[in-house]
């Protein structure tokens, strides 16, 4: 005898069994990838803010999937099953090769492909955000890394090199690397801002699409400062570690205080996000009036 109630809203069409089935499939792969990235890369100061986007976006989708519950229309089989075949041939080759960027992705997708075999296109583009959010639980490719890093590094110690020689300070620089008096210094990745910038955008995206998911262009507007605040917070912080090896020595810079000075630029960084955002707010509403929200329309915060 069937219960009244769905196990969950939305999944009445799912047999128990083929629920099971697919829950214990998904996992198997998420498990053993999950713990694979929380070694390399939650530990590390570029992944540390994976598990709170993990916590957070998975907050998100619960929250969101009363009003999506509704739209749940499942595919065809033979289309997840296709793509399913594909992510499951990386996946695999992924865990073999322990690439962790690639295994990550891969099983993701896969995570995706079976959660669209069960609920259809239209609620998958309905979470779009959290779907989105939720990737950045994942280490960014090597080589996109590099790609963008490489740029990041050259301004951020030029712009430190022409400020502090301009305060009278014996500086130079090559490329990414820092002469001050008789110490070297590599601009590396955590501090050319690529490490702010993705934990910076994932935190930042999360509060811009609480506050203002109804409001996408200065949902836009906010997003598009993330990059120059994250530039100019690890400037500061290239600086700072600068003049802490001029005067403190190079053992003392590279000690507590350079991890402290990553963790309270991050903080400065947020910090300005939401100044910005509580200064541009009243100007965006004076230049384009909000209009009322539709009745019915679900908005993050009440019941749909």
């Amino acid at each position: 005898m069937r219960s009244a109630k769905p196990w969950l809203p939305g999944f009445a069409h799912v047999e128990p069994v083929a629920a099971v089935a697919l829950a214990i499939g998904a996992l198997a792969i998420i498990f053993p990838t999950l713990s694979f990235v929380a070694r390399e890369s939650w530990s590390t100061e570029q992944g540390a803010h994976g598990p709170i986007v993990l916590a957070t976006g998975i907050w998100l989708l619960f929250r969101l999937w009363p009003g999506v519950a509704p739209s749940i229309a499942a595919p065809p089989i033979w289309r997840p099953a296709l793509i399913l075949g594909v992510f499951v041939s990386g996946y695999a080759l992924a865990r073999i090769t322990q690439v962790v960027e690639v295994e990550g992705y891969m099983m993701y997708a896969c995570v995706l492909t079976a959660l669209y075999s069960v609920v259809g296109g239209s609620v998958m583009r309905q979470l779009w955000f959290p779907l989105l959010y939720i990737a950045f639980i994942f280490p960014p490719p090597d080589t996109v890394v590099w790609a963008i890093t490489l740029p990041m590094k050259i301004g951020v110690s030029q712009a430190a090199i022409a400020i502090l020689h301009a305060f009278g300070y014996p500086i130079a620089g090559q490329g990414v690397m820092i002469y001050v008096g008789q110490y070297e210094l590599l601009v590396a990745a955590a501090c050319s801002g690529l490490n702010s910038i993705i934990s910076l955008s994932a935190i930042s995206m999360f509060y811009i699409y609480i506050r203002h998911q109804a409001e996408w262009r200065y949902a836009l507007l906010l997003v598009l400062l993330i990059v120059p605040v994250a530039l100019l917070a690890n400037l500061v912080r290239v600086m700072i570690l600068i003049l802490l090896t001029y005067h403190m020595g190079d053992a003392v810079a590279q000690g507590f205080l350079h991890n402290f000075a990553g963790i309270s630029m991050f903080a400065v960084a947020l910090l300005a996000i939401f100044a910005f955002d509580g200064m541009l707010k009243p100007l965006w509403n004076l230049a384009f009036p909000p209009k009322t929200a539709p009745r019915g329309e679900f908005q993050i915060g009440q019941r749909p």
